[in-house]
C-alpha cells in the first residue's frame, strides 16, 4: 500500500512538473490560429517583439496604432506619399508577406524602382527576424477578414526573396 501511494505522488508531481514547464512553454512560444509569416507559424513571442520593434522603429511615421499620416493618400509637396496605416483601413494587407519583407528591407525602391519614398530600407537597422516579427504583429492586428485575403495573396505570391 505503501509502496502504491509512492508510486502515485511522484506520478501527480511529475504530471505537476510538465504541466508546468508546458504552459510556461505555451506562454512565450504558443502560435497564433491562423497567422503565419513566409509560411512560418507565428508566436506570441513574435508578436510582443514585434510590437515593440514597431514602436520604436515604425510608429513615428505609421502611428502609434497603426493609422498613417492624416491625409495619406495625397501626395505631399515633396511628391512624395505619406506612411499609410498598416491597419484594417490601409493596403498593407493587400500585399503579400515576400513583398512586405522585401519593401521593410529593402525600401520601397526594391519593389519599384526609381520611386522615391520618404521611408527607409531597414536592412542594417533590424535582422530578418526581426522585420518578420514586425510584420507578424502588424498582421496580428487585423480583422479576419483582412488576414484571411492577406493570407490568399501570400499563398499565391511565387516569388523570391
Amino acid at each position: 500500500m505503501r509502496r502504491a501511494a509512492t508510486i502515485g505522488a511522484a506520478i501527480v508531481a511529475l504530471s505537476a512538473i510538465g504541466f508546468a514547464v508546458l504552459a510556461q512553454s505555451e506562454s512565450d512560444e504558443a502560435s497564433v490560429d491562423g497567422l503565419s509569416f513566409l509560411g512560418e507559424p507565428v508566436t506570441t513571442a513574435d508578436i510582443a517583439a514585434g510590437e515593440t520593434l514597431y514602436a520604436k522603429n515604425c510608429a513615428s511615421c505609421h502611428g502609434a496604432e497603426l493609422e498613417g499620416q492624416p491625409d495619406w493618400r495625397r501626395r505631399l509637396d515633396n511628391g512624395r506619399m505619406p506612411a499609410p496605416p498598416h491597419d484594417e483601413t490601409g493596403h498593407t494587407w493587400h500585399h503579400s508577406d515576400r513583398n512586405l519583407f522585401i519593401v521593410t528591407k529593402g525600401g520601397v525602391g526594391a519593389v519599384v524602382p526609381g520611386y522615391e519614398s520618404d521611408m527607409p530600407a531597414f536592412e542594417g537597422i533590424l535582422t530578418d527576424d526581426e522585420i518578420a516579427d514586425v510584420l507578424s504583429y502588424i498582421k496580428s492586428t487585423w480583422p479576419d477578414r483582412q488576414r484571411e485575403f492577406q493570407a490568399e495573396v501570400s499563398v499565391n505570391d511565387k516569388g523570391d526573396l
